[in-house]
C-alpha cells in the first residue's frame, strides 16, 4: 500500500462511494462499501486515525458506565461487535482482566451483581466470567494500589486494543479489497448536478494540486468535523455534534505491574477512571468535560490534568512526580446534540446518521467498539438513497490485513511485534537484513529502525509525526525519548522518499512543537 499507487487508482476512476474521513467510522464504512463490490475512495485531510481515532483509553469494551444508566441495547449492540473486533484482528484486541477494588463491604455484591448481568449480556461473546475477590486477592492482583480499608474487589474482563494499528488495518484491508485510501487529501468542495451531489474537488495537501473525483454518493464520516462538511454542503444547516475532550496520563509499568487494570467505576464526582497496562506502560484516563471546538491536536486542560493526578493519588497512595508522567495525551469525542443535557458525560455514545436533501450521507456519534456496525448502517442507508444496487454487508466475519491462525489462538499475547500479524515476518527478515535496521530505534522504545522503514514503504507513512504517533506510538508511551529519535526517524523518511536537509529540518520543527504538548509541565 504505497501513496502514489493510491493518487493514480483516484485520478481518472469515477466512484460508487466516496468517504469522507480516515478514522475509524470512515475506514470502518470504506471496508463495509469495498467489501461489498463498490468501487470505493477514502480520503483523509490529514493522517488515518490522527483526531480522535488514536488517542481512546486503548479499550475494546460493552460499557460498563453504560449499564449503570440503563442502557441495555448499546451495551448488548457494543458487547456483540467486541467479540467481531477480538475475531477478526486478534493481533490488535486482546482479553484483558480489569480489577474494582471495594473500600466498602457492600460494593462487593453490589458490583459483583452488577457485572454478572455483564456476563449475562455477553453471551456466547464472553471474554471470561466476572467473580468476587477477598481483599488478598486484590492485593495480589493490584499489588500498588491503596489496601487501607480494602474489603475486597471484583474482576470482570473486557478487550483492550492498539486503536492507531487498528485504523491502519482497516485502510489496509480496504486496499486489498480493491478500495483506494488516501491520506493528506482534503476535499475542498462538493460537485453538484441539479441540486445533488455527485462528486467532489480534493486537494493533494503535500503538492497542492485539486482534482476532481465523480461518486454516485458521499459519506460524511468526519467525526468531530461532521458539522464542517455538512455546512459545505448546506451552509446555514444548525450544528448536530458538541465535543467531549478525554485525556490520558502515561506512567511507568512500576505504578501498575502485573496484567490486570484498575477500574474505578465512579470517581467522587461520579465518572469512571482506568489505569491499564499498555504496551508495557500504564494509561491513566480519562475525563470527560466539554470543550467548544474541534480540533486535530487537543491539549489536555489544568483541570483535568488535577482529577487525573488527584485520583491517582487517591487509588496508588501517591502522586506521580513530574519526571513519572512518560506523556499525556487528549481526545475529542463527536456526541450527538440533544436539548436539555448539561453535561457531556451524559450525552448518548450512540450514534446517528443523516442524508441531506442533496444526497450527502452523514454518520457520527458512537464509540470505537461500535465502528463497524456504524459503518454498516452509513452504507445501507447511502445504497437507499442513491440507487446502487443493493449487496449486503459482509464484514461481520471479513478478517482485518494482518489476521493469522497464530495470532487468533493467543488472546491474551501483547507484544510490541505482536500488532503487525502476518507481517511480521517480513519485518523481522528486514530487520535481518541490516545491523542498521535491527538497531534500537531508541533505549527507552520498544521499537527498531525496521519497523520505520516498513512504515515508510508498506504503510503510508508521510511525515515524523505518522512514524512516531500512530505506526509505532511512541510518542504516546514517552514523549521525550520520541523527540530523541525524530532526527534519526526525519532522516530516514527524507532518504526513503526522497527529500531534502531542509524538508527534514521543517519536519524536525514541526514534530517538535508538537511533541512538547505531550511532555507534562507542570
Amino acid at each position: 500500500m504505497t501513496r502514489t499507487d493510491s493518487l493514480q487508482r483516484a485520478a481518472p476512476t469515477p466512484f460508487d462511494i466516496l468517504v469522507i474521513g480516515g478514522g475509524a467510522t470512515g475506514l470502518g464504512s470504506a471496508v463495509d462499501a469495498a467489501s461489498r463490490g463498490y468501487r470505493t475512495l477514502l480520503v483523509e485531510q490529514a493522517d488515518f486515525a490522527k483526531a480522535t481515532s488514536s488517542r481512546s483509553t486503548k479499550l475494546v469494551h460493552g460499557g460498563v458506565r453504560y449499564l449503570q444508566q440503563g442502557n441495555i441495547s448499546l451495551v448488548l449492540e457494543a458487547l456483540k461487535e467486541r467479540g467481531r473486533m477480538l475475531r477478526n484482528a486478534p493481533h490488535l484486541v486482546r482479553r484483558q482482566s480489569f480489577v474494582i477494588p471495594a473500600y466498602a463491604a457492600w460494593e462487593v455484591p453490589f458490583y459483583g451483581i452488577g457485572l454478572k448481568l455483564y456476563d449475562a449480556l455477553s453471551g456466547s461473546s464472553s471474554f471470561g466470567r466476572s467473580r468476587m475477590l477477598s481483599k488478598a486477592a486484590v492485593r495480589s492482583m493490584l499489588p500498588t494500589v491503596v489496601s487501607t480499608k480494602l474489603a475486597g474487589g471484583v474482576e470482570y474482563f473486557d478487550g483492550q486494543f492498539d486503536d492507531a494499528r487498528f485504523s491502519l488495518a482497516l485502510a489496509q484491508t480496504l486496499d486489498a479489497l480493491g478500495g483506494t485510501a488516501l491520506n493528506y487529501t482534503r476535499m475542498v468542495r462538493l460537485l453538484k448536478h441539479n441540486d445533488k451531489i455527485i462528486g467532489a474537488v480534493l486537494r493533494d495537501e503535500e503538492t497542492g494540486n485539486e482534482f476532481e473525483v465523480q461518486a454516485t454518493v458521499i459519506i460524511n464520516a468526519t467525526g468531530i468535523f461532521t458539522d464542517e462538511v455538512r455546512r459545505l454542503d448546506e451552509p446555514t444547516t444548525k450544528p448536530i455534534v458538541t465535543f467531549s475532550q478525554g485525556s490520558h496520563l502515561v506512567l511507568p509499568k512500576s505504578f501498575l505491574p502485573g496484567t490486570h487494570a484498575l477500574m474505578v467505576p465512579k470517581t467522587k464526582d461520579g465518572r469512571v477512571l482506568f489505569a491499564i497496562p499498555w504496551h508495557n506502560h500504564v494509561v491513566i484516563g480519562t475525563t470527560d468535560d466539554g470543550v467548544p471546538t474541534a480540533a486535530l491536536e487537543p491539549r489536555p486542560m489544568e483541570i483535568e490534568l488535577a482529577f487525573l493526578r488527584e485520583h491517582i493519588e487517591i487509588y496508588f497512595g501517591r502522586a506521580p512526580k513530574d519526571d513519572e508522567v512518560l506523556s499525556m495525551w487528549s481526545g475529542l469525542r463527536p456526541l450527538v446534540r440533544k436539548q436539555g443535557t448539561d453535561s457531556t458525560a451524559k450525552l448518548s455514545r450512540e450514534h446517528t446518521v443523516l442524508v441531506s436533501t442533496s444526497g450527502l450521507v452523514s454518520i457520527t456519534g458512537g464509540k470505537w467498539t461500535t465502528y463497524r456496525r456504524m459503518a454498516e448502517d452509513a452504507v445501507d442507508i447511502a445504497i437507499q438513497h442513491s440507487g446502487l444496487t443493493p449487496a449486503p454487508c459482509r464484514t461481520q466475519d471479513l478478517h482485518l490485513h494482518g489476521w493469522s491462525e497464530e495470532a487468533a489462538s493467543h488472546h491474551d499475547a501483547e507484544h510490541e511485534l505482536h500488532v503487525y500479524g502476518s507481517d511480521q515476518p517480513a519485518i523481522d527478515a528486514l530487520a535481518a537484513s541490516s545491523p542498521a535496521l535491527a538497531a534500537p530505534l531508541h533505549p527507552r522504545l520498544p521499537y527498531r529502525l525496521a519497523e520505520v522503514v516498513w512504515a515508510i514503504r508498506h504503510e503510508m507513512a508521510r511525515t515524523v509525526d505518522d512514524v512516531l504517533a500512530r505506526r509505532t506510538r511512541a510518542l504516546f508511551l514517552d514523549a521525550r525519548a520520541a523527540l530523541e529519535a525524530a532526527p534519526t526517524v526525519a532522516a530516514t523518511l527524507a532518504t526513503e522518499l526522497g527529500h531534502t536537509e531542509a524538508w527534514q529540518q521543517t519536519q524536525l520543527t514541526t514534530f517538535t512543537t508538537l511533541a512538547n504538548g505531550y511532555i507534562y509541565k507542570p
